[in-house]
Formats: structure tokens, C-alpha cells, sequence
């Protein structure tokens, strides 16, 4: 038998899926729970082999929980499950431990298999969540201009909260030059204000 447990914030998602389950001769429906915390506590002292995991809750996410689920209970297989197809959502469930990711649309005949197929230690995305992630990775593959060694020091010292004053006076140049070097900055790595810099520059791991 395949434990299974959801952790869902609305009560018709959990309704909806334990309907489609309970026929099932394999599949054994061991819990439920509408916040990250309350899953958490059912996992003091029970168990479960397979979890669905809604990504959007209040408080801590799925994305967050799937993180916790696997540090503390590394033997549970996770399927994130999302209304969201988007290969953001994706890539970060499965960078946190999922073995998985399944739109909440999708056929039953899917989710027994998504369920069967992580159990048996598979991976599994459905269709559209596949084409997602790889659009996703394409589009993330960005062929980045190479920096100069000031560009890079400046870029730094902007991650780490200085202002252009701040910067000039660490590294003895003028305001003016260091204002210049910021919107190169901006120019050179296609980004609009220092806010979408910084991300940029933490995704790509120039910083």
C-alpha cells in the first residue's frame, strides 16, 4: 500500500482528490492538512510514503515546506501540486527535494501515476509542467557580457547596500564615476533598476 497524505489550503482540493483516491486498491489515504505547520505536526508521530503538496499556502509556502519535509523526512516522496505552471514554481519544488510537480487539472488517471511513478522513485512531470521547465531553463540561459574588474567590485559593493556616495569614498573614486559604472552596469546586463541588478546578479552568480 502507498501511504498518501495532502497538505492543501482549500478544503474542496482535499475533498476533490481524496474522492479520487479511496477506489484505488494500492493507495492508502493516511491524512491531511491545510497549513505547512499543521503537516508538520501530524509528522511528529505518523508517517506517510507520499505527499501531495500544494505550493501556495499562507504563511510558509509549499516551496519552503518541501525544504523542511526533506531535511526532517528524507524517506517521503513529495508531489508538488500547483495551479501554477510556471518554471520558476517548478524548478525551486524540485530544487527543495520534490520528486515531482502535477497541475491540480489534471486527470485522475495521471495523479495515480504521478503517485506511482515518484513511490517507485521515479520523476514525474505531466505534459504542460515538462514544456514549462524547459522553457523556463531556455529562457534562464542567458549569455551574460563579461565584467570588468571595477564593474564587478562596484557591483558588489551595490549588493551590499552602499550608495553611489557610500562607494566612491571606500574605493576612492568620484560619485560621478561610480554613478557612470552603475548605469553601465544597468546597460550592459539589460536590467532596469538596481533592484532587477541585484536578482540578475544573484541567479546568474556574479555575486
Amino acid at each position: 500500500m502507498i501511504r498518501v497524505f495532502i497538505v492543501d489550503d482549500h478544503p474542496v482540493v482535499i475533498e476533490g482528490i481524496h474522492s479520487l483516491l479511496q477506489n484505488e486498491k494500492d493507495i492508502e489515504w493516511v491524512g491531511q492538512a491545510m497549513n505547512a505547520q499543521s503537516c508538520l505536526g501530524f509528522f511528529v508521530n505518523n508517517t506517510a510514503d507520499v505527499v501531495l503538496m500544494d505550493i501556495s499556502m499562507p504563511e510558509i509556502s509549499g516551496v519552503e515546506l518541501c525544504a523542511i519535509m526533506k531535511v526532517k523526512h528524507p524517506g517521503i516522496f513529495i508531489l508538488g501540486l500547483s495551479t501554477f505552471n510556471q518554471g520558476l514554481y517548478i524548478k525551486k519544488m524540485m530544487e527543495n527535494g520534490a520528486s515531482g510537480y502535477i497541475l491540480k487539472n489534471s486527470s485522475k488517471e495521471e495523479l495515480i501515476r504521478a503517485i506511482h511513478s515518484i513511490y517507485e522513485g521515479g520523476i514525474f512531470f505531466n505534459g504542460e509542467v515538462g514544456d514549462a521547465l524547459t522553457a523556463y531553463k531556455r529562457s534562464s540561459a542567458v549569455e551574460l557580457p563579461v565584467l570588468t574588474r571595477r564593474e564587478q567590485e562596484i557591483l558588489e559593493l551595490i549588493a551590499e547596500g552602499y550608495t553611489n556616495a557610500q562607494i566612491a569614498e571606500k574605493i576612492f573614486l568620484s560619485q560621478f564615476t561610480v554613478d557612470s559604472h552603475r548605469k553601465n552596469l544597468l546597460a550592459k546586463l539589460n536590467v532596469k533598476n538596481t533592484a532587477s541588478l541585484i536578482r540578475l546578479a544573484v541567479e546568474q552568480k556574479l555575486i
